[in-house]
């Protein structure tokens, strides 16, 4: 015979589900508020990158493939029952939520959209010196998906998931995640015009491989192993 949820549960977790929300929405609007304020004590006369900038790729593109990384961490900080797992969907989530905020501001600042118009391709900015990502030479076509990212039904089978099957897929997503966003991270650290620019991807470069390797151990620590591919 099952029993049904305890509604005082129910409440107490939906009332924890919108301060947390509240939350990253406050550090993503203090993140763009601190870019706009940067950028503009920083840049003084100085003219704002080109559209096909590799500042401005690397602002819209890292920030759209931080908020999927957002959202994988919302799901994993809310619902795992590891608190080692849930501990580092929270850092993870507050970082990038803090990150994309700047990059907002940066791009507002410079009078960019934030967002890549529909059907626009990603990583353009990086067919310049005939970089390649996953052994394919970028072109200046871009890609329709940045490396890295999940699919939709990837999404979907996240937010089904439970208990250790739910920790390690988060684990294995967000591995994935990261090795699609180091290239591009590395990329802006070499090539970015801005200063400011490149100390931001240098940043998420070296934490991102920092935390490669802790998903990597809590992978093996639970039995598992990274996503094929």
């Amino acid at each position: 015979m099952t029993q049904d949820r305890d509604p005082a549960a129910s409440r107490a977790g939906a009332r924890s589900w919108l301060v947390y929300s509240a939350a990253a929405l406050v550090v993503l609007l203090v993140g763009a508020a601190v870019g706009m304020l940067l950028t503009l004590s920083i840049t003084g006369s100085d003219a704002p990158p080109a559209d096909d900038s590799v500042d401005v790729g690397f602002a819209q593109d890292m920030r759209t493939h931080h908020l999927q990384a957002i959202t994988m961490a919302g799901l994993a900080r809310d619902r795992s029952t590891d608190p080692v797992v849930a501990g580092l969907a929270f850092d993870m989530e507050t970082t990038q939520t803090d990150q994309s905020g700047q990059m907002s501001g940066w791009l507002t600042t410079w009078g960019q959209p934030i967002l890549l118009p529909p059907g626009e391709k990603h990583m353009k900015w990086m067919a310049e010196s005939g970089h390649s990502h996953g052994g394919a030479q970028m072109t200046p076509e871009g890609v329709a998906r940045m490396p890295g990212m999940a699919t939709s039904e990837e999404l979907q089978r996240l937010r089904s998931l439970s208990g250790k099957e739910l920790d390690v897929y988060f684990l294995q997503l967000m591995l994935r995640h990261h090795h699609g966003g180091l290239e591009m991270a590395a990329y802006a650290a070499d090539h970015a015009q801005l200063a400011y620019v490149r100390n931001l991807a240098e940043k998420i470069e070296n934490a991102q491989s920092t935390e490669s390797g802790l998903l990597e151990r809590m992978l093996r620590e639970r039995g598992a192993a990274p996503l094929a591919g």
